[in-house]
């Protein structure tokens, strides 16, 4: 029988020349991935990407301008509350009938008691924590909450002090430092708005704040923004008149600084920068651990790359990731069976070109041989015999090599050719009927035996690549069939397959051989067969065909219940489309 190649080779077969370094001259680049994991590319863009919004959400705290508008808008709401309730009460508790400084009679109006007025602004502005200055109709002061009537500081005794914490002290100076720093940095960022400058008179009088001529002249609810040069804070004021009924009998001016909200607008910083400095840590963590998970699994597998890209021969192992179940994983699976594939490759194409060398140099020799000899010889008989062994020598290799080089192409021809869908009845059908005619010359019976309903048999397949095998297979059964046999080809779905059987009535396979025959260059040939006339990889390449179409063929001796061979029988399985 003729054998050949098989279609695969042994798993972790040795790797050939082709594994070996790169050519002479050609630098030796160096690899990016060698390294810690902090070093690497894909580790900073990983912590680039995720550092991002952290990086936004600290550089938005500089945008608080909105925040702060709507902050001194609700403190300039409740000054004006603040104002009215202390104007209606100065207005209520202090306002007495307007005496004619000569006749001593009372003048239609109301006037302010001094003392009355001065006792209710200073108690109600410090009871919500504001400055209250009251102003007569003339525009003179008559009552202000931070001094008494004589221009004094007003004396309130004070909480005793706490003790002293070293540790709170540091982190109010940092607050403040850091509080310091922002707005400095705020400013040099953003556009700041100007205010006009705050100037209090050592005489105070209505002239000096227009919300207070305002408020005298009878609009309700002034108010002005102020920038105090001496401490940089705003001074917002707002000034409401002081009525009985209709009659404006003076103006009330509360202020008070913006400490308040550069505190409130503080702590939103610092709460924002407490978020990053977490966020910060978190978000460095994790990507340092999606980068630990991601980058050295991919150094792994790339330094085992670059070592089989190196190598000169042997199999190099790729690390095993398939256990993570997921993308790397598949990488890593998908490495190790190219690394075993390429390997594996490497060991049958040595064997093949080293059965290759082989086989031709058996044909070379015996037709050096025979060169050598008709060169000595003189007589005719003798020559022309050795010319005959020349010539049989010459068709011998020419159909060697013809073999081979259809046996290296198969590969390549199979991975780019397209599979298509192929109903196999007419194609065994046309086969058999074609070595029909050329066995009848030899006495040999060729039948076809379809499936017994005339379904298709359709598979997924080469059509040219599939009839060779079957051609093959046909050809080998008539060479073994003695005058008066007869060769049946049948087929048949079995399920999802489709299997296909050669049977002849020839000697049958030699005893442990059944695997053997499918080796490539293999060759057990009938008894009386001129030697030479097949190359051996008949077989090899029907079984690389059939493997690359996901089947298998096999082969097998035939014989009755008493042990009597009754010829060799070859099936095909493919599966079914």
């Amino acid at each position: 029988m003729t054998g050949g190649v098989t279609g695969g080779v042994t798993e972790g077969a040795p790797g050939g020349s082709a594994g070996s370094g790169p050519s002479a001259g050609t630098p030796r680049r160096r690899r990016p991935w060698s390294g810690s994991v902090l070093r690497s590319r894909l580790t900073r863009r990983i912590l680039a990407v995720n550092l991002l919004a952290p990086i936004l959400l600290v550089v938005g705290m500089f945008y608080l301008d909105n925040y702060r508008e709507t902050l001194t808008e609700a403190r300039l709401q409740a000054l004006r509350i603040e104002a009215d309730l202390i104007a209606a009460a100065v207005a209520e508790g202090s306002l007495t009938f307007e005496v004619h400084p000569e006749t001593r009679s009372l003048v239609p109006g109301h006037v302010i008691t001094p003392e009355l007025a001065e006792q209710i602004v200073r108690r109600l502005s410090d009871l919500a924590g504001v400055r209250g200055r009251l102003f007569d109709l003339n525009g003179a002061l008559v009552a202000d909450s931070r001094y008494d009537r004589r221009g004094r500081f007003q004396i309130s005794p004070l909480p005793p002090l706490p003790e002293p914490d070293p540790m709170a002290d540091w982190l109010e100076r940092l607050s403040e430092e850091l509080s310091a720093a922002l707005d400095a940095v705020s400013r040099r960022l953003l556009p700041q708005r100007e205010w006009p400058v705050y100037r209090e008179p050592a005489r105070q009088s209505a002239a000096a704040y227009d919300e207070v001529r305002a408020a005298l002249g009878g609009q309700p609810r002034s108010r002005a923004i102020r920038r105090d040069p001496r401490s940089g804070h705003l001074i917002l004021s707002v000034a409401v008149p002081v009525q009985y009924f209709k009659q404006v009998v003076g103006a009330l001016m509360v202020s008070a600084d913006d400490a308040g909200i550069e505190r409130d607008v503080f702590e939103v910083r610092l709460a924002i920068l407490e978020i990053f400095a977490a966020t910060l840590a978190v978000t460095i963590l994790l990507s340092l651990y999606l980068s630990g998970t991601l980058v050295r699994p991919l150094t792994r597998l790339a330094t085992a790359a670059e070592r089989v890209r190196h190598s000169r021969g042997g199999h190099i192992d790729i690390p095993d990731f398939s256990a993570r179940r997921d993308e790397l994983g598949e990488l890593s699976a998908a490495l190790r069976e190219m690394t075993t594939a390429l390997s594996a490759r490497m060991g049958a194409i040595e064997r093949f070109a080293a059965d290759v060398a082989h086989e031709i140099k058996n044909p070379l020799t015996s037709l050096r041989s025979a060169v050598e000899t008709v060169a000595r010889i003189t007589d005719p008989e003798q020559q022309r015999r050795l010319m005959g062994v020349i010539l049989d020598d010459v068709e011998r290799l020419n159909r060697l090599i013809s073999d081979i080089s259809d046996a290296s192409r198969l590969d390549a021809e199979l991975s780019r050719a397209e599979a298509r869908p192929l109903d196999l009845a007419p194609l065994l059908a046309a086969l058999a009927d074609v070595h029909a005619t050329a066995a009848a010359e030899g006495g040999v019976t060729v039948r076809y035996e379809g499936p017994p309903d005339g379904a298709p048999l359709t598979v997924s397949g080469i059509d040219s690549r599939l009839g060779q095998v079957f051609q093959n297979l046909l050809a080998n059964a008539v060479s073994f069939s003695p005058e008066g046999g007869t060769v049946t080809l049948r087929a048949r779905r079995d399920g999802h397959y489709v299997v296909a059987t050669v049977e002849d009535e020839g000697p049958g396979l030699p005893p442990g051989k059944e695997a053997t025959i499918f080796e490539r260059f293999y060759s057990q040939r009938p008894k009386g067969e001129k030697f030479g006339t097949h190359s051996g990889l008949g077989l090899a390449i029907s079984k690389q065909i059939v493997e690359s179409h996901k089947g298998m063929i096999r082969a097998e001796t035939r014989t009755d219940d008493g042990g009597r061979v009754l010829g060799a029988r070859f099936v095909v399985v493919l599966p079914a489309r």
